[in-house]
């Protein structure tokens, strides 16, 4: 009897350097002008709307280009529980938007990769070397001078891209684990579904609620909304499809650690957006924490 073709999964290194660093500029614009969609649009719509716009596109690929990749899958379940993942930290990372500097949480977000070594290690029971503990050390003080946990000037929103860096570590090594064999589109289409679906349940459940409560970034009602306002939506799609894309087969095709370095170029895009949309400057403070927590962020995705 003829045994099955072995699956060819060697990394192609170029491929995947070059689609990280596409990603995060994709990424990063879409986050800008979510940031600045803020007082608009509550997350939910956003969500809904920007994800109905993508799904046709990634349905049509699939139909067209790799119709079997609609079949569910052996690893339906992680595809599933990554998709809620990234939903989660979507959530966590724009909830933060209102409230920080696009640079500062981009920076804290960035943490990431101290998480990957600390996961990796619980995961595969490894011991983490000494350049390990010092980029986590590291890392953390970068974040504590961003926080800046006194009376006086402490941010509790920097805890959501904290958040957020978690949720995302574990989703990028579910990729690279237990759905690497999934085409990346598919993976994407799980995610876009995943975003109509929590969407339109919290869209349901704030439509319950007293006209008192519904109000914010969270809580408000949908808006509407006008012909550049569905431009916008559309962008937002471009960069959501880009990003889920192009995250699932960087990190399909590269070693996480190799590629998360490359991932560092999100923080500065985010630099430029923050300063030509929104003027920002940080302050000296906070450049000194988003330096430490790159530096510490190289340093344990190269050990």
């Amino acid at each position: 009897m003829k045994s099955s073709p072995v699956p060819d999964y060697r990394d192609r290194i170029p491929l995947a350097v070059g689609t990280i660093i596409f990603t995060v500029f994709a990424l990063s614009l879409g986050d800008a002008l979510i940031k600045q969609s803020s007082s608009t649009f509550v997350i939910w719509q956003i969500f809904v709307i920007r994800s109905a716009i993508a799904i046709p596109f990634l349905v049509g690929y699939l139909v067209f280009r790799s119709p079997a990749s609609l079949r569910l899958g052996d690893a339906v379940g992680w595809t599933i529980l990554r998709s809620l993942l990234l939903v989660v930290m979507w959530i966590s990372y724009y909830l933060s938007l209102p409230h920080l500097t696009l640079s500062v949480a981009a920076a804290t977000y960035y943490t990431l990769p101290i998480f990957i070594t600390l996961f990796t290690a619980a995961i595969t029971q490894s011991t983490i070397s000494k350049k390990g503990w010092l980029a986590v050390i590291l890392g953390f003080a970068g974040v504590v001078l961003i926080l800046r946990p006194d009376a006086g000037s402490f941010n509790g929103y920097a805890l959501l891209p904290l958040l957020s860096a978690m949720l995302y570590a574990v989703a990028m090594i579910l990729t690279r684990t237990k759905c690497r064999a999934e085409h990346p589109i598919k993976l994407s289409l799980a995610l876009n579904c995943a975003f109509v679906a929590v969407g339109g349940v919290a869209a349901a459940v704030i439509s319950m609620l007293s006209d008192e409560v519904r109000d914010g970034f969270l809580l408000a009602p949908w808006s509407a909304m006008t012909l550049s306002d569905f431009g916008i939506m559309a962008m937002l799609a471009a960069s959501i499809l880009i990003g889920s894309i192009g995250a699932a087969i960087a990190y399909q095709n590269g070693p996480s650690p190799m590629i998360g370095t490359f991932d560092f170029a999100y923080v500065g895009f985010s630099f430029i957006w923050g300063v030509l949309f929104f003027a920002e400057t940080p302050d000296a403070l906070s450049l000194t924490g988003i330096m430490m927590i790159i530096v510490a962020g190289i340093i344990s995705l190269r050990q």
